[in-house]
């Protein structure tokens, strides 16, 4: 943390995260415990974890008590993460997409890009969209170009009505991209 506030020339960040919850000796109580002294000590404003399950999440919240206020997980057309959102919505937690496009393969889906059509506007932008209706989620869509970023900003004009939703709803649900080997076992609910 000091390294990263001296890095970014300031005092505090406004939120922390546990970017991945760690191996067989990593101990969730003693990184609560740490994520929660660094909010006290004021170095961070709020603090969150990412890439927990829903166990993993109770057990944080629940159990050691710890104040989030963000999850960040991968989170798109394709991969339901209904567990979690309903989860982090009673717990006043913002949940974050990451990966929200699937790494393209949105965008390839012929629901998506006939909904896309239907609406005269790019697949990628129905399935930002989807996620930006839904209360309490956020979306941090990789853009490479000034085009992409104006592209996804877009999005938010976009109007999905129950038909939309209705076919996006058929999609699969389990295409998970992000899942290295070090991930936690993603099924356990």
């Amino acid at each position: 943390m000091d390294d990263s506030l001296k890095a970014l020339n300031s005092d505090y960040l406004d939120l922390f995260l546990i970017h991945w919850p760690g191996g067989k000796d990593w101990s969730l109580e003693h990184s609560i415990e740490a994520l929660v002294e660094l909010q006290q000590q004021g170095k961070a404003r709020a603090i969150g974890v990412a890439n927990f399950t829903l166990p993993l999440l109770h057990q944080a919240v629940v159990e050691l008590g710890a104040p989030l206020a963000a999850l960040q997980v991968e989170y798109h057309v394709m991969l339901n993460q209904q567990p979690l959102l309903q989860f982090a919505r009673k717990h006043d937690m913002a949940l974050t997409a990451y990966t929200p496009l699937a790494r393209g393969q949105a965008g390839e889906s012929p629901i998506i890009q006939a909904i896309a059509r239907k609406h005269g506007v790019l697949p990628s932008q129905v399935a930002l969209q989807w996620l930006l209706e839904q209360d309490g989620v956020a979306a941090i869509p990789k853009a490479t170009g000034r085009q992409n970023q104006q592209a996804n900003l877009e999005s938010l004009k976009v109007k999905l009505d129950e038909e939309d939703r209705a076919s996006i709803a058929t999609l699969r649900k389990d295409l998970r991209v992000v899942s290295p080997n070090f991930a936690p076992q993603w099924d356990v609910c």
